[in-house]
């Protein structure tokens, strides 16, 4: 019989199963949306069951509908929406409140008091992310905070906290575990001690008992009840998806960087055994633990990728379809000096200004919808090349020589051939899109595959990973440098837009 691997990609609004053979290739896909709920402005939640019963479907029916036996799956490697926060009893398996997603702002207020307090250095310090309520100790803090009883029953042993790796890990098998990466994402674990922090435990008045063990990104962890799909599976792999993305697109060696850009854009830079400390406000962050070895990678995010192009067709009407940017974009030469600073949801790494707001400049009576859209693009390249000058900054700093070669590129909208070229043309390396564009589902199944030996090394998945198309910068230094000085002029007069008088 044929062998697979199955990745199981829960996303913030869908759930996909995709099957993968030894050649890295897809065998099957499936995949199920569910709802959002937004009961508050600032509010994002989930029902876990409805993550649960959507991923628990489409991991069925791509077995079902590819004839697959469950003993033809070797393993299961899971890749998750990160920092999105749930707690259940232990004893019925039932969630004691709805999860609270990442995108949630209602503890924002709590990481300003504790701004105030001078905590953001020690967080920063232990943990290598700013003090945000993006990530998940302040949402757990909330829910103990508010959900009657909650915390009286966690000093008992009563409740079990996780993301959703280990939401997912304890229906599918009972265990109740995080993987590394997954762990360094919930501003309590330290990075360096790679252990859950006895002080921000303290700080956010967790109770340990809480807490889920912390394993390898890559080992066995439990199989699966036999219930689920007739057999019981190993549960091998387990990634947040922005490292499962950099491990997919094979990004194993220091100085290797992929750029993910769907709705927002993620770049991360793998640096090596050691974290890079931050001095430009990026996030360093545990990429995986594999063999017994520790990756780190330094990563920065952009709020407004794919999504300002979504603003083009629902907001502004100016084309039908995301699709239809590239050939809008295309109708004229260039942007006609007409610059997007898309900060519609405040600006992200490096800047970190919540009180930004978009701002449209450079427009002459000659513009228009063709001028529009292009500076809606390269806005997107713009924002990326961002990152990547503070990551080499970052780099530089810690004194590693840590040569760039090429920059790897997934998501939606790595198919839009005109951004990819100006993202060429901004970073001044060759950027290149890979044959298989699923790569956080196809990092969980190599971590998974590794665990079990379906796959013998990094070495062989690597040897997999085949570049779709290649774009090679074409553009002068001196123009590069000119244009990165007039986006560095928007940035600075969309800044500080909405902030309090």
């Amino acid at each position: 019989m044929k062998k697979y691997i199955l990745a199981l990609d829960q996303g913030t609004t869908s759930s996909r199963a995709i099957l993968f053979d030894h050649q890295g290739r897809i065998a099957g896909c499936a995949a199920q949306e569910y709802p959002q709920h937004y009961p508050r402005p600032g509010w994002v939640e989930h029902d876990p069951n409805d993550i649960w019963n959507s991923q628990i479907t489409v991991a069925r029916k791509v077995l079902q509908d590819n004839h697959v036996d469950a003993r033809q799956v070797q393993a299961i490697g899971i890749a998750n929406q990160r920092e999105t926060t749930l707690v259940w009893d232990r004893k019925s398996g039932e969630p004691i409140a709805p999860a609270i997603v990442w995108q949630d702002r209602r503890t924002a207020d709590l990481c300003e008091r504790l701004r105030a307090d001078g905590k953001a250095g020690m967080i920063a310090e232990r943990t290598g992310l700013e003090l945000d309520a993006y990530f998940s100790a302040t949402k757990l803090k909330w829910l103990l905070d508010h959900v009657p009883g909650a915390r009286e029953r966690a000093r008992h042993g009563a409740l079990a906290f996780g993301t959703i790796d280990s939401w997912l890990a304890w229906k599918l098998c009972g265990a109740h575990v995080t993987d590394v990466s997954n762990a360094s994402r919930t501003m309590l674990f330290n990075i360096h001690l790679m252990r859950w922090d006895a002080d921000l435990l303290q700080l956010f008045d967790i109770p340990e008992q809480l807490l889920p063990q912390v394993v390898s990104s890559s080992e066995e962890i439990g199989v699966t009840r036999a219930n689920w799909f007739g057999a019981a599976i190993p549960v091998a792999g387990i990634a947040g998806d922005q490292q499962a993305a950099t491990f997919g697109q094979a990004c194993h060696s220091p100085g290797m960087v992929k750029n993910t850009y769907g709705t927002g854009c993620f770049m991360l830079m793998h640096v090596g055994k050691q974290p890079a400390v931050s001095r430009h406000r990026l996030l360093s962050t545990v990429g995986w633990r594999v063999d017994g070895r520790t990756e780190y990678l330094l990563e920065g995010g952009v709020f407004m990728g794919g999504a300002t192009v979504q603003w083009l067709r629902d907001g502004l009407g100016i084309i039908k379809r995301s699709s239809d940017v590239e050939a809008l974009a295309s109708s004229v030469p260039d942007s006609g000096g007409v610059l997007l600073v898309p900060a519609f949801a405040g600006l992200g790494a490096p800047h970190w200004d919540p009180y930004a707001r978009g701002a449209l400049l450079g427009l002459t009576r000659g513009s228009g919808a063709g001028h529009i859209a292009r500076a809606a693009v390269e806005s997107i390249a713009y924002q990326s090349a961002e990152l990547l000058e503070a990551m080499q900054r970052d780099v530089a700093a810690s004194h590693r020589a840590i040569p760039l070669a090429e920059v790897r590129a997934d998501g939606g909208a790595a198919r839009n051939d005109l951004l990819m070229q100006f993202q060429a043309d901004l970073l001044g390396v060759p950027v290149l899109r890979p044959r298989v564009t699923e790569t956080t589902a196809l990092g969980a199944a190599h971590l998974a595959g590794l665990a079990v030996g379906y796959w013998e090394s990094r070495e062989e998945i690597a040897a997999q990973w085949q570049c779709e198309r290649r774009f090679d910068p074409a553009m002068g230094a001196d123009q590069r440098q000119s244009l990165l000085a007039r986006w560095g002029r928007a940035v600075e007069r969309a800044k500080a837009w909405d902030a309090p008088v």
